[in-house]
């Protein structure tokens, strides 16, 4: 049976993890099972190359950028390869251009147009263990690009869907998906699993452990993914899928939160029609994704927008808020970059009474304000001051009993 895996930064992170992780591949590989393996860089080697390019260039071109980056999946892949061998097996590492991943042109954030399994399948075939560099490809014009990062979660994906492969494994140093944060709430469970919609909301608010795109294309392809630890072999981990849930007590799954938000507010803005294509428009073009928005009632023909986009993305974002307030007629453009975001989430939650009342109420016990709130069909969500961010997390775990197995049949 063909197995598609993929171990991260920390499962790799030094010589002796490259050894345990080959060791565990060749007990699969012995077992009979053909293996096509995704590693990310080793451990903090992608930081590393961003500070080394940082030190040279203020501003280096995203061609160059991408082209530095790509090396250091190229590092571990070589090095697990030689690994396996030092086992007794075959194996070969590939680029993501020669296992045949193809991109759009977006440098730094490219998407995955197609892939070319052909020499997947031709070494498949000559009994090597195929290991696949993650979070890059190349553009038709043979430019190398990278995913952005967590990249390798949707190369991982990606390669299991187009192999056809029954399941694709991500290895991480964390045992599977849990109902928080760990490092927060120490009573956090590992969750058994998980829906497709369920796992792509906590990634989109903030969850770590699976990159969002990499859920997405699980959901998309039906490619169910086990996410488990690389150091333990009976962790269980948390499986990902679209099986259909019977309806739960306690309709709240997780609690996502993301430290990393900021939000712009334009002050005095004209009340007319086409005034949030001019000011979402720029944003768009420059890449930048707004998270929430919120529109305060127009008086005298004038209003407030407040919306958050990513800490990272903020100076962009002024910039363009800034080259166009005049523009548009607005009398300011102010900003807060100390604010974090938590999530309640799960399937129905929305349709279901009482959730956001209990949210509030928790929130409102544990002293913490509330400056922004919106809802998705299976969230809700509220804007928070940073500082308060793990209360936050915590006041909600409790407040919804995660840590009490849910014990409906499933």
């Amino acid at each position: 049976m063909l197995r598609v895996q993929k171990y991260g930064g920390s499962s790799v992170a030094s010589a002796d993890h490259i050894r345990r992780v080959a060791a565990r591949i060749a007990r699969e590989r012995r077992a009979g099972h053909d293996l096509v393996v995704v590693v990310s860089a080793m451990g903090q080697t992608t930081d590393q190359l961003i500070e080394l390019s940082r030190s040279i260039s203020r501003n280096p071109a995203p061609r160059e950028m991408d082209l530095l980056l790509s090396t250091g999946e190229l590092v571990s892949g070589a090095l697990l390869a030689m690994a396996l061998r030092e086992h007794g097996l075959g194996a070969v590492s590939l680029s993501g251009f020669q296992a045949g991943i193809r991109t759009d042109t977006d440098f730094s954030r490219a998407r995955i147009t197609q892939i070319e399994p052909g020499r997947l399948h031709d070494e498949i075939g000559r009994g090597n263990i195929v290991i696949v560099a993650g979070f890059q490809g190349t553009t038709d014009d043979l430019e190398v690009t990278t995913l952005g990062r967590g990249g390798s979660d949707t190369t991982a994906v990606a390669l299991a869907a187009a192999l056809r492969a029954p399941v694709c494994e991500i290895y991480t140093d964390v045992d599977g998906v849990h109902t928080a944060d760990p490092r927060i709430v120490p009573a956090a469970r590992r969750l058994i699993d998980i829906s497709y919609e369920e796992m792509l909301e906590m990634a989109s608010e903030g969850a770590k452990v699976m990159h969002n795109r990499a859920v997405e294309l699980g959901w998309v392809y039906d490619v169910p993914i086990l996410v488990a630890s690389s150091l333990t072999d009976d962790s269980g981990g948390t499986r990902i899928h679209g099986g259909t849930l019977m309806e739960n007590r306690n309709k709240v799954r997780g609690i996502a939160h993301d430290a990393g938000i900021a939000r712009v507010t334009l002050l005095g803005v004209p009340d007319r029609p086409g005034i949030a294509a001019q000011v979402f428009s720029p944003l768009a073009d420059a890449g930048i994704s707004v998270d929430i928005i919120v529109q305060n009632a127009g008086r005298h023909g004038m209003s407030d927008v407040s919306f958050t986009v990513t800490r990272a993305d903020l100076p962009a974002t002024l910039e363009r808020m800034r080259a166009i307030r005049e523009d548009i007629g607005a009398a300011d453009v102010t900003a807060d970059d100390n604010l974090a975001k938590v999530s309640i989430i799960g399937a129905g939650l929305t349709n279901a009474p009482g959730y956001a009342g209990a949210m509030f109420r928790a929130l409102r016990d544990a002293a913490i304000n509330i400056e922004m709130i919106t809802t998705a069909e299976i969230s809700l969500t509220c804007v928070v001051h940073q500082d308060r961010v793990d209360d936050a997390v915590r006041a909600l775990h409790r407040a919804f009993s995660l840590e009490t197995p849910d014990d409906m049949p499933r």
